[in-house]
């Protein structure tokens, strides 16, 4: 992990077209601005777990096979 210290209104560049700014910092509470590009998803780490959970959760139902074939049905 790379830690980096940032004042109020410091930024960093991350891959050239990811831009995340120190807005404001209160106490032990720091707000962030980040600037990316439409495609690519920005979300708060609790939220992707869960969207990751849920993924993993339809993708071990029972019916996972037949799910696929009525999907692969759908499209051709």
């Amino acid at each position: 992990m790379l830690a980096l210290s940032r004042k109020k209104n410091e930024a960093l560049v991350i891959n050239n077209n990811v831009e995340i700014t120190i807005l404001d910092i209160k106490g032990d509470q720091v707000k962030i601005g980040i600037e990316a590009p439409k495609e690519v998803p920005v979300y708060r780490k609790e939220v992707y777990l869960q969207i990751r959970q849920s993924n993993k959760d339809a993708m071990n139902t029972e019916n996972t096979a037949e799910n696929l074939e009525a999907l692969k049905k759908m499209f051709t």
